[in-house]
Parts: structure tokens; sequence; C-alpha cells
């Protein structure tokens, strides 16, 4: 695929061409309609209701304001707005003519997406309910996967399936085989048997074999879907707040330079703005995503902050004391936006230099980060001022923000000695000077300014002229330490292995399974197994 076209991912409900999204009290409804012509870039139809970027960055859109703009809503029915299909999945075309790392760019969004789906009903008593109405088949399903109850239209022939490897040879690559035996507890034959068959389950079958959770008639299935989904809103603990509308960026708080190899990324802290926590998070949010699809060949980020550190910790205080539905969702959107950048597979260097704030909540950002450089010594250009670089601990630190492991990211960087995360609990509230932090563990080097800016420079060279594959590999297993969770084995297992699938001659070859699906050819394997 040759694109040409810069990707955005700010959208409103009012400009959706594949979802409609309505409400009536505590229920919302989401429905999938795909116009077929608006693909996000040319060179395929989308049809059946299959997805490309375009359509999930819509979902994206809508799952977000469902949390802020809507606190009434406790349950959200998913569903498809058109007959017999609930939806095919991805688009086959789209990813048979779509470079490597569009795919998995592609893979990790829509990860991330069916993940915020759960967060919000684990974490906002905002509860998904797929309302399966036709047929459901590989991301399709994986979509209602995603939701908490998953409720299937009775019509003896409408199915869910997973036909990835049969079909196409892939995976189904947003977690349905993780989610299969590890949230819907499916047994491990059937989920092999499942997740061969072409033709997929369907009817009292898929109920006995956990695939979904009731069968619906046809007759009255709209009525009865909401019936049910009254009853589960009564059981919903979402928090009672304002809403807040969610207003185009005003990109206010982060700036983005591109470098020859890198990408510079300014977060500033708060000035007497409360909205600022919300407004940094989406444009931290919204500078990743266009990072990540856009500039693929910036392999190494640097993450600094501009600001008063007392001043990121009182507005930290603030929120976390709110306890509203608003301050819920704002901690919760700053988790994800953590989480976002713990996948990301690009070099992170944070350079923690006088004048910046890496304090509680935007330490977290340093935590995140492959590498940590503090300054110790006057700025740069500024030999003469007292100020000095500093780094403090607060709450926020020890757990608010836990990465897709479950551990903080302290736990993670002190993995093999549990006991240091618990000494630096006496650290929080004081502002840390370079000595310190380099003595606690807290930075990777702490050069003087005569040192610093070759220290920084044969950092940044060095990373670049390491394998940009060998460095994601290595990356992604020191970021993910310890247990592995649902979050872990989809990012660090399914995914890994579907990359790995996706540049194989067999799936992608010119003989391969996406370039040969839907062609009347069978495809033509390499039988060795490795």
């Amino acid at each position: 695929m040759t694109r040409t076209t810069t990707v955005t991912f700010e959208r409103h409900p009012g400009g959706y061409r594949h979802w409609k999204l309505s409400t009536d009290g505590d229920v919302a409804w989401l429905e999938l309609d795909v116009d077929a012509d608006g693909g996000l870039v040319p060179g395929y139809e989308l049809k059946l209701n299959s997805y490309d970027l375009g359509v999930d960055i819509e979902l994206y859109d809508a799952t977000q304001r469902l949390r802020f703009e809507h606190p009434e809503v406790r349950v959200v029915i998913v569903t498809s707005a058109k007959d017999n299909v609930f939806c095919a999945g991805a688009n086959i075309r789209m990813l048979a003519s779509s470079s490597h790392e569009w795919k998995v760019n592609f893979c990790k969004f829509t990860n991330e997406t069916r993940n915020a789906m759960e967060d919000a009903t684990a974490h906002s008593g905002q509860l998904y309910v797929a309302a399966v109405n036709g047929t459901c088949a590989g991301g399709g399903y994986e979509i209602a996967l995603a939701c908490e109850k998953i409720l299937l239209v009775d019509d003896n022939s409408s199915t869910v399936a997973l036909p990835e490897v049969p079909l196409l040879g892939v995976l189904p690559g947003t977690g349905g085989l993780t989610r299969v035996v590890d949230k819907r507890g499916v047994r491990r034959d059937l989920a092999d048997v499942f997740a061969t068959r072409p033709d997929g389950i369907k009817g009292r079958t898929a109920v006995d074999w956990r695939l979904v959770d009731e069968l619906v008639p046809r007759q009255g299935f709209r009525e009865a879907v909401l019936a049910r989904a009254k009853e589960l809103a009564r059981t919903s603990e979402r928090l009672d707040g304002e809403g807040i509308e969610l207003a185009p960026l005003a990109h206010r708080y982060v700036d983005v330079v591109l470098g020859a190899a890198e990408a510079t990324i300014t977060v500033k802290g708060p000035q007497d703005d409360k909205g600022w926590l919300l407004d940094v998070t989406r444009e931290l949010d919204d500078a990743i995503l266009r990072l990540r699809t856009n500039e693929p060949a910036l392999g190494t980020w640097v993450l600094r902050t501009e600001g008063d550190p007392a001043k990121v910790l009182e507005h930290e205080r603030a929120v976390f004391d709110a306890k509203d539905c608003l301050s819920n969702e704002i901690v919760h959107y700053w988790k994800r936006t953590l989480k976002r950048l713990d996948v990301t597979s690009r070099s992170l260097i944070a350079l923690v230099e006088p004048g910046s704030c890496f304090a509680g909540l935007l330490l977290e950002l340093a935590l995140a980060a492959d590498r940590q450089y503090i300054l110790d010594g006057p700025p740069i250009d500024d030999e003469d001022s007292e100020e000095r670089a500093s780094i403090t601990l607060s709450e926020a630190n020890f757990g608010r923000f836990p990465m897709g492991n479950g551990l903080s990211r302290l736990e993670s960087r002190f993995f093999g000695d549990p006991d240091h995360v618990t000494r630096l609990a006496d650290e929080c509230g004081k502002p840390l000077r370079p000595a310190e932090v380099n003595d606690l563990g807290l930075v990777t080097d702490a050069p003087d300014d005569l040192d610093w800016e070759d220290e920084i420079r044969i950092a940044l060279e060095g990373r670049a002229s390491l394998s940009p594959d060998a460095l994601t590999g290595m990356e992604a297993n020191h970021r993910f330490v310890g247990p592995e969770t649902l979050e872990s084995k989809i990012f660090g297992r399914l995914a890994a292995w579907q990359n790995w699938i996706f540049t194989r001659p067999n799936a992608s070859g010119a003989e391969g399974t996406l370039r040969r699906y839907g062609t009347g050819q069978k495809a033509v394997f390499d039988r060795k197994r490795v």
C-alpha cells in the first residue's frame, strides 16, 4: 500500500462514517454501519462491516466520549446496523496490501481500543455488551470478546468464528486466542477446534462452549437486548458527577519536534489551569498515535518536561482527592496513555534538566523510558544559574498507574529488589537532586554540565546505529518484567507471533494466504515448522 495521507486521530460523532452513537438514559447504543467506500486509504472496499484503521479510530473516539461526556451511561450495547452481519473483522484486502509496519501499528491500536473497552467495564462502571445480530467473524468476534457479555441472535444461521488460521494463515490479531481461553474460560481442546474451523459455531453449542453468554430470538432481538442491558445497568457502580465535552485539541501542553532520527516530546506542566491533566493527557495520547503511525522511521523518542514540580503535585492531589466520575476518568485515561507509551516500539530516552517537572504522575514518563539522564549542574545555556534539576516521587508512582503487567513502573524497575521500592516511599514529596536520584537508582546516569551534551549525543547516536528490530524486541522484554496478564500476553506473546507470521512468505509472499485470499487460488505453503 502506498500511503500519502497523514493520519489524524481526532474525530467527532457528527462526522462518523462508520458508527452510530446514541444514548437512552443509562444505556448507549454503538452501532457498526461501515461505509464500504469509506476506507482510510484507497485500494479496498470495506465489505460486510469489515474495518480498517479509520473505522477503529471512530470506535476509539466513541469509547472516550462515552466515558467523559456521558456519566449517566452504565451499559454500552455494541451491535450492527446492517442486516444479518455483525462484523467480518479486519479488511483482508487492506491487510494484504499494507506494509508490515502499517499492519503492526493497526493491530496495536485496535488492541489498545479493545483493552480500553474492558478498562471502562472494570474501572468506570460502564459495562459493554455485544449484541451479535448476524455473522460475527475474526476481528468482529474479537470486538465481542472485549465486551463483558455476548448475546448471540438465535436464528439457526448466525455464528461466531475465528477463521484466521484456516482461511488466512495468520492469527486473530486483537487478542482473540488469548481472550477465548483466559477471559472466557473455553476449554483448550474446544478452543483448538473453534480456531481451526472456518465456518464458526452457532446456537446452543456456542453457549455450551462458553463462546457466548446467551441466545436471543431474532424476533424482538433489539427489545430483548435493551431489557437485558437495563438489568445490567442496575448493577453498575459508576460514580456520579458531571460530564465534560471533549472539545477539539488546543495543543497547549505537548510540543513535538522532529529530528533526523528522533522525535523530541516536551510535556508542559500546569499553571493555574484546572483542566490541565485532561488536556495534557489528550494531547500526549494524540502525539503518541500520530508519531507511531506517521513517523515510523523516527526510532528514538526523547521525553522532556517543562514547568513547576510543585504545581504538578498540587494538581495531582486535587484530581486524586476529587473522587468523582470525571476525576476517575482522568486518572484512568492517564494510565491508558502511559500504557500506550509502554507498548510503543520506539527507544524512549528521558532527559531531566533544570526547569523540568518530573514529579509524581509526570515522573511516570521518565520511568516508562528505557533510559533516564539527569543533568548534574546548571542549565547548559546559563552556567551562572543556581537552578538544578530534580525528581520528586509521590503516591502516583506507587501503583496508581500500573503497567500492563499489573506492576507499577517502580516495581518493574526494581523487580529484583522490592524492598528498595518500599524504601523509596520514604522519599515522597522531597525534591531529589541528581546525586540522590543517581544513588537511588532512579536514573541511568547523571552527567555534569561539561559532559552533558556529549553524553546525550553519544547515547542517541548509539541508539540510532543499532538494529531497529532487535531494539524493539529487547526493549519489550526489559519493560515487561515479572508476571503475565491478559494484556501482557496479548502485546508480548500473541502480537509478537502475529508480527512474525505477517513477514513470512506463507502469509505475505506472492503465493501466501493473504495475497491469494479471494482469488480462487490456494496458498502454497513452505511446510517446514520453525
